[in-house]
């Protein structure tokens, strides 16, 4: 074979190196699922969100939870029998209110235990499809966030603040349909999360901890760690399987340039140093 044969079968072999891999890391996935699945006798459902480059032009892209998701998840629950168990590991920015909804409602009414797992975090709409299971798995270090809602870029509880600290005469129309859009979404996601957390707490404490989460009494990406969600009376605990973390590295982040992390991926165990004999 000549020079230029070699180069065109090196050609060929870089070119189909992406899909290869891509179907390389699907396969390993679907094995660790299956592996989940055997283990805890549960439906898994992988709700994972990496940001995402585009093939042509390589603009990273944040992925979110959408309606396409949400498609996806309902019919996953639709095939499960009502006995077993659902196990949603989760990771999220969040995303659009009506699909993150409707994820939470079919996971709060699956008679099943519902468990969902959290890695890394789980925001906005992340956390209220969290209020649905019956028990959240998170690390020492993971995170849920607020639910409390956005117009756009405007928090609905600041446009509230705005009506409260300024003169009617002195706002104009279009800040105050949007307070009044704002003031229907708080209480709209409000009654969503009381409801989801029927049956895990007395009706007080639900609408009390409804009202913490989407009152805008934090910025929208403050991290509730796994003590604080404990202390607010979410039932987190901190156990989360090896296996939950072994399938996270099977979702690796595109990286085009240098990584920004590095480190050898294998445990380091505590060993005395050796003083070479000496006393």
């Amino acid at each position: 074979m000549n020079l230029s044969g070699l180069f065109w079968i090196f050609f060929l072999l870089m070119a189909f190196q992406p899909y290869l891999q891509k179907k390389m890391l699907e396969t390993m996935r679907q094995r660790k699922i299956a592996q989940i699945e055997k283990e805890r006798a549960s439906r898994v459902i992988m709700l994972v969100h990496r940001q995402e480059t585009m093939s042509f032009l390589g603009f990273p892209l944040m992925r979110y939870i959408d309606i396409n998701d949400s498609e996806e998840v309902l019919r996953a629950i639709k095939l499960t029998d009502d006995k077993v168990p659902l196990d949603i590991v989760l990771q999220t920015p969040g995303g659009m209110v009506l699909a993150a909804t409707q994820i939470a409602r079919a996971l709060k009414e699956h008679p099943g235990k519902v468990t969902v797992f959290v890695p890394h975090f789980a925001m906005s709409g992340g956390m209220l499809i969290a209020l649905a299971a019956d028990e959240v798995r998170m690390c020492a270090h993971s995170v849920l966030g607020p639910i409390d809602p956005q117009l756009g870029t405007r928090p609905a509880a600041s446009l509230q603040k705005v009506l409260e600290q300024k003169p009617l005469e002195k706002i104009d129309d279009n800040t105050l349909i949007m307070a009044d859009l704002g003031q229907k979404a708080i209480a709209q996601i409000k009654s969503t999360a009381a409801y989801l957390l029927e049956g895990k707490m007395e009706a007080k404490e639900a609408q009390k901890l409804a009202a913490t989460l989407t009152e805008g009494r934090w910025t929208h990406d403050y991290p509730i760690f796994a003590d604080e969600a404990i202390n607010l009376g979410l039932p987190v605990n901190t156990d989360m399987p090896d296996t939950v973390l072994e399938m996270m590295s099977l979702y690796p982040q595109p990286v085009k340039n240098i990584p920004s992390v590095e480190y050898l991926p294998e445990p380091h165990r505590f060993a005395p140093r050796s003083n070479g004999g000496r006393k």
